[in-house]
């Protein structure tokens, strides 16, 4: 590990001066410190925030929630409030790291983790994330584990966050603080696909801190949960997953949510798939039509050419369980 910094904040004030002189956020440390010990990030200062008050979740007018950055993910997948909004949250959270890292890592750093592609953390393989212009390892490498989906020419590496997938879903809010104040950015904007930058991942501005994260009100009666499939139960990452929240009334899907994970290079929101299912009454046929749909626009790779059918299959059982059918 290289030379570094520490500074400890109290205040977002101080916390947004360290940032803007290029020192690098961390609060439980999950993710960075193990890209720090394999020599991936080899950042010079570092600005721990986990004192900042950042830490509550609150319900929003009508019906919405705000998760403070700094919640921890056990502590979201717990919050009542969580559990009986939106279980498909604590049902991501819960599926997504042994409970120790869950007591660590918090929700603002869970959305900024990096990829798990191990050539990108192997500094002796070609990895644009990692060193721009370098080329892709995984192209041609061993790929089972890689997207499908919104991949380019110099990167196909999957983002491993599984609550992200359900932020996706629900079509959440990222609040961010910076030296010029505060924005709100769309969930759908927050994180970046690769393109020709692969090294940006985020549309985070040099010294910007997440506060929180806002899922909106959604309309009630609402169903919704998460179902990941990986090749064993634990602490293991998504070779497929899906997030689905249906709003039906009188009999009908008014509103549907859906978005998937493991397959695509940022959590991939599900268009097709929801258009198809509004107006609709719930069956089995519309399950499976529906579905057929998740996989649109895959570009399979040699060794995961089984994720768009696989991903398809999730899919349809997950808006089988959700909708009451299954």
């Amino acid at each position: 590990m290289y030379p570094f910094a520490y500074t400890r904040v109290s205040d977002t004030r101080e916390a947004l001066n360290a940032g803007r002189r290029g020192g690098r956020y961390i609060a439980g440390g999950t993710t960075l410190v193990d890209l720090m010990r394999e020599t991936v990030e080899r950042p010079e200062a570092l600005v721990d925030i986990s004192g900042l008050p950042l830490r509550e979740v609150t319900a929003t007018e009508g019906g919405g929630l705000r998760i403070g950055a700094l919640v921890t993910m056990s502590q979201a997948a717990a919050d009542r409030k969580v559990r009986s909004l939106y279980p498909v949250i604590s049902e991501a959270l819960e599926l997504s790291a042994s409970a120790q890292l869950r007591n660590m890592a918090t929700i603002g750093g869970n959305i900024m983790q990096r990829t798990r592609c191990t050539y990108f953390r192997d500094v002796t393989a070609a990895c644009n994330k990692r060193e721009p212009g370098s080329g892709c390892a995984a192209r041609e490498g061993f790929n089972r584990m890689h997207a499908i989906l919104g991949t380019s020419d110099d990167c196909v590496a999957t983002h491993p966050s599984d609550v992200a997938v359900a932020f996706a879903a629900l079509e959440a809010t990222v609040h961010l603080l910076g030296p010029d104040g505060e924005r709100r950015l769309p969930f759908a904007d927050f994180l970046l696909r690769p393109g020709s930058t692969p090294n940006r991942e985020q549309a985070v501005q040099q010294g910007e801190l997440i506060t929180a994260v806002e899922i909106p009100a959604l309309p009630r009666p609402l169903r919704s949960g998460y179902l990941k499939v990986r090749d064993r139960q634990s602490y293991e990452f998504a070779l497929t997953s899906a997030a689905v929240a249906l709003h039906v009334r009188g009999g009908v899907i008014r509103e549907a949510k859906v978005a998937a994970g493991g397959v695509g290079t940022v959590p991939w929101k599900l268009p097709a798939v929801e258009r198809h299912l509004v107006g609709e009454r719930p069956s089995e046929a519309l399950w499976a039509a529906a579905a057929a749909r998740a996989a649109q626009g895959a570009r399979p790779l040699r060794h995961n050419r089984f994720k768009p059918e696989l991903l398809q299959r999730t899919v349809e059982r997950q808006l089988r369980i959700v909708g009451g059918t299954k």
